[in-house]
């Protein structure tokens, strides 16, 4: 199964079921639609800067390693991350146009998204301080912004779009979206008001997408694919499952 992107003079061409498409209209612009992030000084950037300290005493346990799980945004891994909320184990290796269709929204939605940022500016709360944080790239992520975080927007948009193609377990793919969110909050590298922007900006995103022709047939593909591999898939892992439900029902929003 060919899943190449491929992107040239504004044109985007999808290897999907061996059908090109031409780009639709733009995504909504986060610039203009998101609430700006909150004011030096303000409440809620008091409130913000309480939750990162708040969350900082999390290094070490077990939502700790979720939130470093929940840091690789690879399209085979956060199908894998879906499995828990699916009820069944997602393969990534028998879903390939599923696979296929994350990662094509992805890279649709990272001009967007990297514009937002370079909008506001605004820096990640560990900046400037040496407050632990889950992932090993603090040098790089300090050069990046903060305001809406990408994960957040990236990891609500793939749990609206499995919903959709899981109708049935719609609520914990919803739930799995919100700890995933949150697990930035976890990892030190975005600001609570970040994530819930990413909340906001992914929702958007979202249903812009389907009003999209590749974006309708590729859904159409993934849904199919998805109900052959529910029939033959084996369960999830139970441990992982409670380490994610017990972030789910300890929220730090």
């Amino acid at each position: 199964m060919l899943r190449a992107t491929v992107f040239s003079l504004g044109v985007v061409l999808m290897a999907c079921g061996g059908v090109a498409h031409a780009a639709d209209a733009p995504l909504p612009d986060g610039r203009v639609f998101l609430p700006p992030p909150p004011a030096a000084g303000s409440l809620a950037q008091q409130d913000d800067e309480r939750d990162f300290a708040r969350t900082r005493t999390q290094v070490g346990t077990p939502r700790w390693a979720l939130a470093q799980n929940d840091a690789n945004l690879a399209a085979d891994h956060l199908v894998r991350d879906f499995s828990c909320a699916a009820g069944f184990s997602l393969d990534p290796a028998h879903l390939p146009r599923l696979v296929a269709l994350i990662e094509r929204v992805g890279k649709d939605i990272e001009p967007r998204v990297t514009e937002q940022k370079a909008y506001w500016k605004r820096l990640r709360p560990f900046v400037g301080g040496q407050a632990a944080i889950c992932t090993p790239d603090r040098a790089h992520l300090e050069q990046s912004y903060a305001y809406p975080s990408g994960h957040t927007t990236y990891g609500w948009l793939v749990a609206s779009l499995l919903a959709d193609l899981l109708p049935d377990r719609a609520t914990p793919i919803l739930e799995r979206g919100r700890v995933f969110g949150e697990s930035r909050i976890v990892c030190g590298v975005h600001w609570k008001s970040d994530v819930q922007a990413g909340f906001m900006n992914g929702a958007g995103l979202f249903a812009a997408l389907q009003g999209q022709s590749w974006f309708v047939q590729a859904m159409a593909q993934a849904r199919a694919e998805l109900q052959a591999a529910r029939q033959q898939a084996g369960a999830p892992d139970g441990a992982r499952c409670t380490t994610e439900h017990q972030a789910a029902t300890a929220s730090v929003l």
